[in-house]
Formats: C-alpha cells, structure tokens, sequence
C-alpha cells in the first residue's frame, strides 16, 4: 500500500524537486543575496520534516557551549501562532513562539533565545539586544540559504535516514538527497548502540560523505520522570507501574520502546507531531485513566508536549491528576572527538 501510494504521489514529488532546484539555483547563482556573519554561526538541521532530534541536540550544544562562550538561540518557532522576532522571556507560551523554543528556554533560562522565520533578520536584531553573545545556533535552518552558517550539522535518523527517503509528499525530504552535500558534520542520531569501525564506514559509504564531511552517531538518554508543576517532584519507574502516555511527537515509537520493558503496560495516546491538546481531548485520556484502580500508575509526556499542555494548567490542577513529564537528553558515542570538533571550529574561526 505505501508504495502505491508513494508510485501515485511520485509525479508530485517530482515537480517539488523542481521547485526546490529553482529556489537553491538562485542562491548558487548569486541572484539571492547570502549573509556571513563576523560572528561563528552553528546551524543545526536535517533534510526531513522532523523526528531527527534537533531540539536535544541544540540543548547539546547549548550545556557543551555556555560556560565557553556566550552563546545565543534563533529559531524560526515552528506552529507559533504569532509573527515577527521575538525575544523570549520565561513568561511566553508554545502559542507564541513555538513548543521548542519554551523546552529550550525552560531549561536553559540565561540563556538568549529568538524566535524570526527569517534568519538573516533574525541574527542582527538579535545580536542587537544581547550584543555580549559571540556564537548563534541556528534550530532547523538547513533548508534556509539567505544565511551561510560557519558550520552546517546535518542530522539523519538512525531508523529513517535520508538516502531511504524520498520528496515530499511521496516521502519525507524536503529537498534532494544531495543537499546533504552542505554539511560539514552529519550526525546519525537515535542509535541503538555504538557502531563498529565497519559499520562506520558502510554509513559513510551510504550517506555519500566526502572525505571532508565529518560523521559521528549519537543516542538517546532518558532521565527521571519529574511532575509536569513541580520539578523537584519525581515518579520512578517501576515494573508494576501502568502508564497512560500523552504525546504529540513525530516519532514516538523510541518513547514507547524505552518505556515498555521498564513497566507493567504501556497506554500511548499519540497526536500529530506539534498538536494542540483540546480540553475535551485531555477529558477523554483523564477518564479513562481514572478506571484503572490501583495506585501503581501514571500519566507521562514529553517535555515538547509539557509545553503544550502547561496551557492548561487550571483545567489539569482542578481534575487533581498528577502528569509526569520524561527528560530525554542524547549523547554521542564518540562524545570527546565531537566535543572537541565544535571547540576547534571556534577556536580557528575567521570572518
């Protein structure tokens, strides 16, 4: 069925790739105009629609950067309901700028972070009211050519990597797989273990890296559950826990393959990747959390999704139901090398 579907979708994606061509051709050409910045710029993307883990891997680099350097955040805050740039403060909700953006900013509160859709507005205007910052990282700017970034990290998922995937809307890419040439780091994330020296090269032959392109692999690390209100408040998983999941993520099958051998049973209730939980929606999961009898149970998000549903903060504190919120964090399997792979380039950066 999928490819049917992706057989009759086929002529679309086509006249898509066109598109795209013209678009990066004008670039390329120097009929767009493309900016430099005085400053290192670090942009973090993939050539998908999602699920690769950018969010985590800004969050990365923002712990391995912020005692370093003064580093800053621009984003093009992706399902906001507002326009325009946007200087975050720890009072703004996903409406206004996006649920990542809050994630980030929650937990990195010092440090500077803007929301513009276009970038090369964006970096000035924020450079502008923290003039101190002396590294940008750029959250899912891959695809955004009116700003050539120092370092380009292109993100690809273990499970789902690009040269498997096709155009939208036959597939996922949101350009031709050769846009992966723009990349001076690839990252495979969301690894199960840590890849043999063969098995690195059978990657590196894939992904059609050149000799250049440096590839490193990273994974997923998930913490403690703590309460979605009250931080200092933790639930420990146990093997007779019944779990009640409330996600909106694009891949939450590596949620539920963590969580599984770790409880007694495992509830998903998944919504598209960015939704905007209804009150009526929350009613219906809260009610049928409520049958189950015992004690030993729970509801968990993620933290993307903690952002959506802080907005109903009222509503969920006058059910008196807790909801736990699951940290995730990633690592790289050959940390030191890639640690020491972004200091150099800041250390050697020229204008």
């Amino acid at each position: 069925m999928k490819k049917t579907l992706q057989l009759i979708l086929a002529p679309f994606s086509f006249l898509y790739g066109i598109g795209v061509s013209i678009y990066q051709g004008f670039y390329l050409s120097g009929f767009f105009k493309t900016l430099k910045f005085s400053i290192p710029v670090i942009s973090v993307g993939n050539l998908t629609v999602g699920g690769t883990g950018k969010s985590p891997h800004i969050e990365y680099l923002i712990k391995l950067l912020k005692d370093y350097i003064p580093v800053a955040v621009l984003s093009r805050g992706y399902r906001r309901k507002t326009t325009g740039h946007i200087l975050l403060t720890q009072t703004h909700t996903a409406v206004e700028v996006g649920d990542e953006p809050v994630q980030i900013k929650t937990k990195f509160p010092d440090v500077p972070f803007a929301v513009n859709s276009n970038r090369s507005i964006g970096i000035p205007k924020l450079l502008s009211q923290h003039p101190e910052v002396k590294t940008i990282l750029l959250d899912d700017a891959y695809q955004h050519l009116e700003v050539t970034p120092g370092l380009n990290i292109l993100l690809t998922e273990y499970a789902n990597p690009y040269f498997q995937d096709y155009l939208l809307p036959s597939g996922r890419l949101r350009e031709w797989r050769y846009g992966a040439r723009r990349a001076d780091i690839v990252i495979v994330t969301k690894c199960p273990n840590e890849p043999k020296e063969e098995e690195i090269l059978t990657w590196r032959f894939k992904l059609k890296l050149n000799e250049k392109q440096l590839l490193f692999f990273s994974y997923l690390d998930y913490g403690t559950p703590y309460h979605l209100f009250n931080h200092d408040k933790i639930f420990k998983l146990n093997d007779g826990l019944d779990l009640m999941v409330i996600s909106a993520i694009a891949q939450s099958s590596y949620l539920l393959e963590y969580l599984a051998p770790r409880v007694a049973s495992v509830t998903d209730y998944n919504f598209e990747d960015h939704h905007y939980f209804t009150e009526t929606e929350l009613t219906h999961i809260f009610n049928k959390y409520n049958k189950i009898s015992h004690s030993n149970k729970m509801l968990l998000t993620t933290e993307k999704d903690a952002t959506r549903l802080r907005l109903h903060e009222t509503f969920i504190r006058n059910q008196n139901l807790d909801i736990y919120v699951l940290p995730l964090n990633i690592d790289f399997y050959n940390k030191e090398m890639f640690d020491q792979t972004i200091k150099n380039f800041l250390l050697e950066f020229k204008i």
